[in-house]
């Protein structure tokens, strides 16, 4: 059965062609001279009738009306040929015959190539011309399509990304402390880095071109000409995304010259490396790619390998750059950059096997996981390095005051800011190849005290063993340098503040879900007891000056005697006030509770003996009165020096 709708339209198109036809016979009939456009348009529509046949017969054409054809179209390729001008700026009607001129010139080699002829000179000479009309057109549109590239290329602005990072206001805890350094930071801040795996697509040349452009290069490749359509794009497109490198200030360095610099420089370019893949990725090669698929998406895999091989040198240089931080030396405070450099890329590497899916990003894929792996490899290395540095950190003095050691501050918050990275690092300390990275560790047992205890229960991941395991590091550290201070007192001084200072850190943060709450009760018995060692090591002895020996009330007590002993527990006094006032306890709760304690036990000891002498003594010998001791005691430990020949005054 005929489908009427579709007959209609045709018989009404004829009778508008037949229509228009006898109308530009009558004009021509009235017409004695032709201006040179209207003989150029006469001639291209002679040129069209020439290749339409009869409904229902077969044209053949001769060489002569070939030859015809092929004059009109050298013609209209030639006559741009003097014009330096780009075709499209004079107007899509000029372009869209020039298009049209050089698809017919393409249909007629094709024709000339499958005429069942007899070839002879003439027709060769035929498809020869036909052939040279041909390049020239395709040169000249593959001069357009690189100059329509490069001109209407949208300018890029980074700023305008909304990806969060605190390049400039993070305080890096590579760049505050190395270990035992002095000039150490309560707190540390990690980069806040958005992971997402969002694609922001902008446009990176400007939409009105588009289409211009995708018919290029669908008559450049359907003429046999892509490769250097291709070419064209990927040099012009390379070139972009290099200008994109240079607007996110990355530059261009030789593992040689990254392994030349110095930290301060490396950990900024590795701040800028971050935020650059995650702009240049999500952002930049999102949008090539979704160019690539609007010029090229009706070719075939053209638009994949266009895509991959424009992008690939700047994807190398990036990666580049990652395999030489990963190759350096592996020092604790490179940890931190390169855990975030080994996130940014895990994070991204899912966007990056779907730009490049294909056999022709197979090495960018590749390289990615190579580069990956090895910044894993050289995080775990620098972890383990600080684990090291940590068991080999020797003191020849002891360190002043008694007070919370550099290292002990280092290494808590070293590990309390690596929580941030808590599921990366488990995933990189659990074992690899086989074997225990604990058993890595120097001076360490894969199980720690707390583990070992029967029905205890703590968190056994790799990351929460390692973390215990520097703790007992640290403390056996922390023993070595007590030993370090002649007087035992100051020892358990020194000891208290650094087990408390662990402590607490551990109970305030995020800590406390890796070390339990079991090692914070056993790490407070043990501080508590090292203030209980200092109370026997310092007053036991000032204090056994002030016990009665027999019979308080006996004449055989002599007044000399008693003198004597006030004296010389006033000496102790005072000297204990000159030493321990220049000593230190920064935690003001745990200061306060240990004066308080003192105090209680020499205030009551002090107050007991005078009040048993008062009849054998008189009020001169007395040198301070309770209340004086008692807040004579209050100035222990402030780390300010003081004597009771000029005591503070309140």
């Amino acid at each position: 059965m005929l489908d009427c709708g579709s007959v209609i339209p045709e018989l009404e198109r004829e009778e508008d062609l037949i229509a228009a036809a006898k109308h530009i016979a009558r004009a021509l009939g009235s017409k004695k001279n032709l201006t040179d456009d209207t003989k150029k348009i006469l001639a291209d529509l002679s040129t069209q009738l020439s290749n339409i046949t009869t409904v229902g017969e077969s044209k053949v054409e001769t060489p002569s009306e070939i030859e015809g054809q092929l004059n009109v179209i050298q013609e209209k390729i030639m006559s741009w040929e003097t014009d330096q001008s780009m075709i499209w700026d004079s107007g899509l009607d000029e372009a869209t015959q020039y298009l049209n001129a050089a698809e017919e010139a393409r249909k007629l080699a094709e024709r000339l190539g499958t005429l069942s002829l007899n070839k002879d000179d003439g027709e060769k000479e035929l498809l020869m011309r036909a052939h040279d009309i041909l390049q020239i057109a395709m040169a000249r549109l593959e001069e357009e399509f690189k100059c329509m590239l490069v001109q209407n290329r949208q300018p890029f602005e980074p700023e305008h990304v909304s990806f969060r990072s605190s390049e400039e206001d993070a305080t890096d805890i590579g760049s505050v402390i190395s270990l035992g350094d002095g000039s150490v930071e309560e707190s540390i801040n990690r980069d806040s880095i958005s992971r997402t795996s969002e694609e922001f697509i902008i446009d990176l040349v400007s939409p009105e071109v588009i289409s211009h452009l995708r018919n290029i290069a669908n008559l450049m490749f359907i003429s046999n000409y892509g490769h250097e359509c291709s070419q064209a794009y990927i040099g012009v497109r390379r070139d972009a995304l290099d200008e994109c490198l240079f607007i996110l200030e990355m530059e261009k360095l030789s593992i040689e010259d990254v392994l030349k610099l110095e930290w301060g420089s490396l950990n900024s370019k590795i701040k800028r490396w971050v935020r650059t893949m995650k702009i240049f990725v999500s952002v930049y090669l999102a949008s090539e790619k979704w160019l690539t698929e609007q010029i090229f998406g009706g070719l075939g895999t053209v638009n994949l390998v266009c895509f991959a091989e424009a992008s690939k040198a700047s994807m190398m240089q990036l990666l580049n750059f990652g395999e030489a931080v990963s190759i350096g030396p592996h020092k604790p405070e490179k940890l931190f950059p390169i855990l975030d450099m080994y996130e940014i890329l895990a994070d991204l590497l899912q966007d990056i096997d779907s730009l490049y899916s294909d056999e022709a990003g197979f090495c960018v894929r590749t390289d990615c996981r190579e580069v990956l792996r090895r910044l894993g490899d050289s995080a775990r290395a620098a972890f383990l390095e600080f684990e090291n540095a940590i068991a080999t950190n020797v003191s020849s003095n002891p360190f002043a005051g008694g007070g919370i050691h550099h290292l002990t501050r280092y290494v808590m918050n070293y590990i309390n800011t690596l929580t941030d990275y808590h599921e990366t690092l488990n995933f990189l300390l659990k074992d690899h190849d086989g074997e225990d990275p604990i058993s890595l560790s120097p001076g360490s047992s894969p199980r720690t005290e707390e583990e070992n205890t029967s029905g205890s229960t703590f968190d056994a991941s790799p990351m929460a063993l390692h973390f215990r395991s520097v703790a007992s590091i640290l403390e056996c550290n922390l023993d070595d340098k007590a030993k370090l201070y002649r007087d035992p007192s100051l020892q358990h001084i020194f000891l208290m503040n650094n087990i408390h200072y662990m402590a607490q850190k551990v109970k305030n943060s995020e800590l406390r879900h890796i070390f339990g709450d079991d090692w914070i009760r056993k790490r407070n018995w043990k501080f508590q007891q090292h203030a209980m060692n200092y109370e026997r090591a310092t007053w036991s002895s000032v204090l056994s000056l002030l016990k009665d020996e027999g019979n308080s009330n006996s004449d055989s007590v002599s007044k000399t005697l008693l003198k004597e002993r006030f004296r010389s527990f006033y000496l102790a006094f005072e000297e204990v006030y000159r030493t321990q006032t220049a000593w230190l306890i920064p935690d003001a709760e745990l200061r306060a509770d240990l004066q308080i304690s003192t105090s209680v036990k020499v205030i009551q000891a002090y107050r007991t003996f005078v009040g048993r002498q008062t009849n054998h003594i008189s009020d001169k010998h007395i040198k301070y009165g309770a209340d004086d001791l008692q807040n004579y005691l209050l100035d222990l430990f402030t780390g300010s020096q003081r004597s009771l020949h000029n005591p503070h005054r309140r």
